[in-house]
């Protein structure tokens, strides 16, 4: 989920008032995963086929922060005019809001998964995705995704997106205009809190960011951004498709390493996009992990093979 201005604390009070059941019950998860010896990755069921499990040899504990369902890796996009539903039960915290469906659900509820496939080493879902500024309400699109592990690169998981706009050509929100998307969003345990862009050949470039939203933006030569923690341990995002300054940084302080915390980190690559009401987007992306040398070579030959990437509208 893309937080803008609205203060992370408010939400935290509605899911703690007004949510918790919901949470407490989406607690007991159907988790699915796939495991190559080196990496662990797993989507949810019960939370919108979103990848809610990430782990490997040198980082054994799930490193995803569940903590509500605008966390976990996503998909999360934005379409059209920004709103006051209040009258239809929108949260005041969220109003105005635009269109904004979320892989893991609406504010305080889950979305729906309608279909799900598991192989030895790959996932898919379809999920019906629901709006974020809403309590429950079902958006108006299908969200696929297709999750497994880079061929010859143990390391490295690379998830393919799919995205159905089915609104109305008339509704509420109204014509295309350009908004930021998420390339996808991105939550991880607090402990991750040290953020570096990839400039290439083992080059790191450190990103600084005092605890928030607001979110810090930086640019990364190659499109990748990994966090650290105090192990030297990390996780790369590589997203080729976006092109403008990324989203990161860490909200609240501490070390935790409780993936249903409050404080966490995120990253998100962000791409422009002028979302039809009717329109098809997708796009692909990696999530190294390991030590900063290991991800840095998978980044490297990532860059060489994937670097002319583009995200698909149609």
């Amino acid at each position: 989920m893309l937080i803008m201005d609205r203060s992370f604390s408010q939400l935290l009070l509605l899911l703690i008032l007004v949510g918790g059941t919901i949470l407490a019950r989406a607690d007991d998860p159907t988790l699915a995963a796939i495991d190559n010896g080196t990496v662990k990755v797993g989507i949810d069921q019960a939370k919108g086929g979103a990848i809610t499990w990430l782990s490997w040899q040198g980082s054994p504990r799930n490193v995803v922060n569940i903590a509500d369902p605008g966390r976990l890796i996503q998909q999360s996009y934005y379409a059209g005019a920004a709103l006051d539903r209040k009258a239809d039960g929108q949260h005041a915290a969220w109003s105005p809001w635009t269109w904004n469906p979320i892989q893991g659900g609406g504010i305080g509820s889950w979305a729906r998964v309608s279909k799900f496939e598991k192989t030895d080493d790959s996932l898919f879902s379809k999920t019906i995705p629901k709006l974020w500024d809403m309590p429950d309400e079902p958006a108006a699109a299908v969200m696929r995704q297709w999750t497994g592990f880079e061929p010859g690169m143990p390391n490295a998981v690379v998830v393919r997106c799919e995205f159905e706009s089915h609104r109305q050509p008339d509704d509420a929100w109204g014509p295309a205009v350009p908004r930021h998307q998420e390339l996808p969003a991105c939550y991880f345990t607090r402990r991750f809190g040290t953020v570096k862009s990839y400039l290439s050949d083992g080059r790191w470039r450190d990103e600084t960011q005092p605890s928030g939203p607001p979110w810090g933006r930086a640019t990364p030569p190659r499109k990748a951004m990994a966090c650290f923690d105090s192990a030297g341990q990390g996780i790369a995002v590589f997203s080729p498709a976006s092109t403008g300054p990324w989203n990161f940084g860490p909200h609240r302080d501490g070390d935790s390493a409780d993936p249903r915390a409050g404080p966490c980190v995120h990253v998100a690559p962000i791409e422009t996009v002028k979302l039809a009401p009717q329109a098809t987007l997708r796009y692909r992306y990696w999530l190294v992990v390991g030590s900063k040398a290991d991800i840095a070579a998978r980044l490297d030959a990532l860059w060489a093979a994937h670097a002319d990437e583009k995200l698909v509208v149609e």
